[in-house]
C-alpha cells in the first residue's frame, strides 16, 4: 500500500476524486480482457493532461512506484496487469481531438480517445483512418499505438504502426518527450516514434499523438465466399493475393465459429459449410466492380461452393460486424475463451489453418480459428475452463506449438496483440538470444529503475498464470455451458 505521504501527493496532481486507492476501484483495476492473470495495484489515478502525467510519473521515479499505464483495459496480452504492484495510470480524462488538420492529412488527439469516436469524426470530413481492430467500440487510439494494434483492413491499409506520425510521451524521470509531426519524412536520427508504437507502456506513456489520414474511398462492396472444405478456404486467400488484388478486408472463418456467430448475429452466415470468407473492397466504382468480378472468378476456381455479393451496403456491413463479434460470439461456450494471433506469410495460411487443426487433436482441446487472413494474421481461440488446471495445462502447450509451427513458417508470435505477459516467453524463440539482448539495452538505457509496466515483454520463466479468477460456488452453479 502507499504510505499517506505519497497518496496526498498524487492527491495534489490530480485532486481527491482522480486518485483511488478502496478495494472496490484496486479490484477494477487488477485485470484487463485477457484470461487467467490478475494482480493487484498500490492505487489508480486518472491525469488530465500530459504535464499532469509528468508530475505523475516525477512523483513514481523518486519513490520507485511501478507505473502501469492503461487506456480501457481490453487488450489481449495481459499488458495491464500490475505485475509487481504500483500505480495504474488510466488515460480516459485524456480524450480530446485536438485536431484534423485537411491541408496535411492528419489528426491530432489525446491518446484515451476512443477509437470508434475517432472514426466518425475524421470520416465526417471526408477523409479516413484505416486501422480498425475489432474492439474500436471500446478500445483508445493510445492503446491502439502502445500495443501496435491492427484490424480487419490491414492486407489493404498496413496497421497503426504505419500511420503514426508523431508522439508526445512522459519518459520514466517524468520528462516530455516529443517525437516527429505532420511530415512525410524525417530522417533526423533514430526514429523515436516507431520505437515507442508497439513498446506495451514499457519505455513511456503515451499522452498524444498525430497520424496520417488518407481521402475517404468513395464506394465499398462485399461479398462471401463458401466453403465445404477449409484447406481450399485457405488457398484461396493465397491465390487472390497470387493475382495481385489486395482487398480492403478478407477474413476467415472456420466453421465452429461460423455457427457461433450466426447464432449470436442471426444474419444468415452458412453454418454447415466448412469455412468461410468475407471479402470486402474500396475504392472508386469501377475498380471494386473488376476487382469483385475477378475476386468471384479467383473464389470459384479454387474450390468455393456458393458465392454471395452483398445488394446493398447495409449487407456488407452485416457480414462485418458478424466477423467483429467473433470473440464475444465464441465466449458464450465455455468459461473461459484464449485468444491468440499467431501470423504467419500470406502463403502459408494453407498450411498454418491445417496445423491449428491438428495440435488441437493432438493435445484434445477445441480451438476455433478465424482472423484477418489477408495479412496472414490468424485467431486460434481456444474454448476452455479456468477452473481445470489439467485442461489449461494442455490448451498452453497447444498453443506454444502453434507458435513453433508459426516461426518456422517464418512468422511470428503475435501480429496485433503485442507480447505483455502473454507472449513473453515466446520473445526469444521470435528475435533470439541478440535480439532480447538488444531489446533489454533499450529498455535500461530509458528506464534504469525498471518502473515502467515491470514484468512485461521478457519473461524469466514460463509460468503463465499469476491466479485465477475463480468464479464464487455461487456464480460457479449459474454457469452453464451450451
Amino acid at each position: 500500500m502507499l504510505d499517506s505521504v505519497i497518496r496526498k501527493q498524487f492527491i495534489t496532481v490530480v485532486g481527491e476524486k482522480w486518485f483511488k486507492d478502496d478495494p472496490e476501484s484496486l479490484v477494477s483495476y487488477s485485470y484487463d480482457a485477457t484470461p487467467l492473470y490478475q494482480a493487484m495495484p498500490d492505487g489508480v489515478i486518472f491525469p488530465a493532461s500530459t504535464q499532469e502525467v509528468s508530475n505523475i510519473v516525477k512523483i513514481c521515479a523518486q519513490h520507485r512506484i511501478p507505473v502501469i499505464t492503461r487506456g480501457a483495459g481490453s487488450n489481449l496480452c495481459g499488458g495491464t496487469i500490475p505485475l509487481q504492484g504500483g500505480l495504474v495510470v488510466v488515460m480516459t480524462r485524456m480524450n480530446k481531438l485536438l485536431e484534423i488538420d485537411a491541408d496535411n492529412l492528419t489528426a491530432s488527439f489525446e491518446c484515451g480517445l476512443n477509437t470508434k469516436q475517432f472514426h466518425l469524426a475524421v470520416e465526417r470530413t471526408g477523409l479516413f483512418y484505416p486501422p480498425d481492430p475489432s474492439s474500436m467500440i471500446i478500445c483508445t487510439m493510445g492503446g491502439n499505438i502502445a500495443l501496435g494494434a491492427g484490424g480487419l483492413r490491414g492486407l489493404k491499409y498496413g496497421t497503426t504502426k504505419d500511420y503514426v506520425l508523431g508522439l508526445t510521451a512522459v519518459l520514466p524521470d517524468g520528462s516530455v518527450l516529443r517525437t516527429g509531426g505532420k511530415l512525410v519524412k524525417d530522417a533526423a536520427g533514430y526514429d523515436l516514434t516507431r520505437l515507442l508504437v508497439g513498446s506495451g507502456g514499457t519505455l513511456a506513456i503515451l499522452t498524444e499523438a498525430t497520424v496520417k489520414l488518407i481521402p475517404k474511398p468513395v464506394f465499398r462492396k462485399a461479398m462471401v465466399a463458401v466453403y465445404d472444405d477449409l484447406s481450399a478456404a485457405a488457398r484461396t486467400v493465397s491465390n487472390i493475393i497470387a493475382n495481385h488484388i489486395f482487398p480492403c478486408t478478407l477474413e476467415f472463418m472456420d466453421q465452429p465459429t461460423l455457427q457461433v456467430v450466426e447464432d449470436f448475429a442471426k444474419i444468415g452466415l452458412p453454418i454447415h459449410a466448412k469455412a468461410m470468407l468475407a471479402i470486402e473492397q474500396d475504392g472508386n466504382v469501377e475498380d471494386v466492380e473488376r476487382d469483385l468480378k475477378k475476386l468471384e472468378e479467383i473464389c470459384m476456381a479454387s474450390g468455393a461452393v456458393q458465392l454471395t455479393v452483398a445488394e446493398t451496403p447495409e449487407e456488407g456491413a452485416k457480414v462485418m460486424e458478424a466477423r467483429r463479434s467473433a470473440l464475444a460470439a465464441l465466449s458464450r461456450l465455455r468459461p473461459t475463451t484464449i485468444l491468440e494471433d499467431a501470423t504467419v506469410p500470406r502463403s502459408k495460411i494453407a498450411d498454418m489453418v491445417q496445423e491449428v487443426q491438428r495440435i488441437a487433436q493432438k493435445f484434445d482441446v477445441q480451438i476455433c480459428t478465424f482472423g484477418h487472413a489477408g495479412d496472414g494474421n490468424l485467431h486460434p481461440t481456444a474454448l476452455t475452463d479456468a477452473r481445470n488446471s489439467e485442461e489449461i495445462h494442455r490448451v498452453e502447450q497447444a498453443f506454444a506449438e502453434i507458435f513453433e509451427v508459426a516461426i518456422e513458417m517464418g512468422g511470428t508470435i503475435t501480429g496485433e496483440h503485442g507480447v505483455g505477459i502473454v507472449k513473453a516467453p515466446y520473445l526469444e524463440w521470435k528475435v533470439g538470444e541478440a535480439g532480447i539482448r538488444m531489446m533489454k539495452s533499450i529498455k535500461d538505457a530509458i528506464d534504469p529503475h525498471q518502473i515502467m509496466n515491470p514484468g512485461k515483454l521478457f519473461a524469466e520463466t514460463r509460468k503463465r498464470m499469476i491466479y485465477q479468477r475463480t468464479p464464487s460456488p455461487e456464480q460457479d452453479q449459474q454457469i452453464q455451458t451450451p
